[in-house]
């Protein structure tokens, strides 16, 4: 199919749950004649980080207040919550514990309570004896654990077919097998393998590919992808280990990443994971798939300056997750939390998913936050990253009423 050149008021690059949300609220906000128009370079939508999400709808309880992600974090998770339930479509209304799985995470607790408390998050301390009768299989290093009512599990899946038949309806195009090429930015006009498209305001939501759309309009060149793989794997049924809601470590503030923990999935399956180790490429799923030798000479050559310099706690995270390639250090990592839990429990799966981090190459660190940059005619989100699928709804909003509107 050819594409018309003049048809995109608003081109959105990238047709995951940033990008779906973005659609909606356009034309929630600029009414039914925007022509809007949605790129995704795959053959169907979801098949990279929105449909490999957890599904776990996040409560807002580990971000600094003044942080992007406390802002819409909450919230997100209330409104996709109503947004599944008004639609039929699973929610599990599990709750969470997190547990300290070393006596020096303790006071961690009282930092996320505090930051609990500032984001709106209805969360409380528990002592052991309501920790086993809550989650008897849980483990506390300090006797001590948090408990946050409020957190449920959707079906990404679901969500994201929903989300696009609705926005179909709406007469927004999303164009499937389109991915960005290249830009004339004097003309406003995006290349792809169906012709050429005009814009008035482009949005990169590109997620694994957002630096690289950037970098072609000559934004966000400071910031490169860093990705890391987050491998499951998967309870054995017969273990006689019961799990009733989701049970997470207290982070460890040492690394940027929440460290082993379990994930139901709304058909009852429990996942322990995910991992946060270094993946060769962008869509390095399994073994050599999706790696390309420059590309992954980058990644390295990126790891070890971070290695090197060690900010945010860089070596003992490569000592923590490198281990846990391997099964029985993922167990004992897993063990943590369920002291139960053998090795032998553990069942292989497909579940996978790649983590689209930015790296700020001026500062050597990790973009913990949402990161978003405007250009004359086009925004780009360049770091998308967990929670977003949570914080989809007023995420979109945010965006919309601040970079696009304003």
């Amino acid at each position: 199919m050819k594409i018309d050149k003049n048809l995109a008021d608003y081109l959105i690059v990238g047709g995951g749950i940033v990008g779906l949300t973005i659609a909606r609220q356009l034309r929630i906000s600029k009414g039914k004649n925007a022509n809007i128009v949605v790129l995704e370079k795959e053959s169907a939508i979801g098949m990279h980080s929105s449909g490999r999400n957890s599904g776990v709808m996040h409560s807002g309880i580990y971000y600094p207040a003044q942080s992007l992600k406390a802002k819409v974090c909450g919230a997100g998770a209330r409104e996709m919550v109503a947004w599944c339930k008004e639609r039929d479509l699973p929610v599990l209304p599990l709750g969470k514990v997190l547990v300290p799985v070393r006596e020096e995470d303790g006071p961690q607790i009282d930092l996320l309570l505090n930051r609990a408390q500032q984001n709106g998050v209805e969360a409380s301390k528990i002592d052991a004896k309501q920790l086993s009768e809550l989650e008897p299989e849980a483990r506390s290093a300090t006797g001590e654990a948090i408990w946050v009512p409020s957190t449920s599990v959707i079906d990404p899946k679901a969500v994201i077919k929903t989300l696009v038949s609705e926005l179909e309806s709406e007469n927004i195009n999303i164009l499937t097998d389109a991915p960005f090429l290249s830009v004339d930015r004097e003309n406003q006009e995006v290349s792809t393998p169906k012709g050429s498209i005009g814009y008035r305001h482009l949005i990169n939501c590109a997620g694994l590919h957002a630096d690289t759309v950037a970098h072609a309009f000559g934004a966000g060149r400071q910031y490169t992808l860093l990705p890391f793989k987050g491998l499951y794997w998967k309870l054995d049924e017969k273990s006689g280990i019961g799990i009733r809601h989701l049970i997470y470590p207290v982070p460890d503030l040492r690394v940027p990443f929440l460290g082993v923990h379990t994930t139901t999935s709304t058909d009852g399956a429990v996942y322990l994971g995910p991992t946060a180790v270094p993946a060769w490429g962008r869509e390095n799923y399994r073994g050599l798939d999706g790696v390309q030798f420059r590309e992954t000479g980058k990644i390295l050559y990126h790891l070890s300056c971070q290695y090197i310099e060690n900010k945010q706690g860089f070596r003992l995270l490569a000592y923590q997750e490198g281990r846990r390639y391997c099964k029985r250090w993922f167990a004992e990592a897993a063990q943590g939390i369920l002291p139960r839990l053998k090795a032998r429990h553990l069942l292989p799966c497909d579940k996978v998913g790649i983590r689209a981090q930015m790296l700020d190459t001026s500062k050597g660190e990790l973009v913990t936050d949402f990161l978003i940059e405007r250009g004359e005619q086009e925004t780009h989100i360049l770091n998308a990253i967990s929670p977003a699928f949570t914080s989809a709804f007023p995420f979109a909003r945010y965006l919309v009423d601040n970079y696009i509107n304003g």
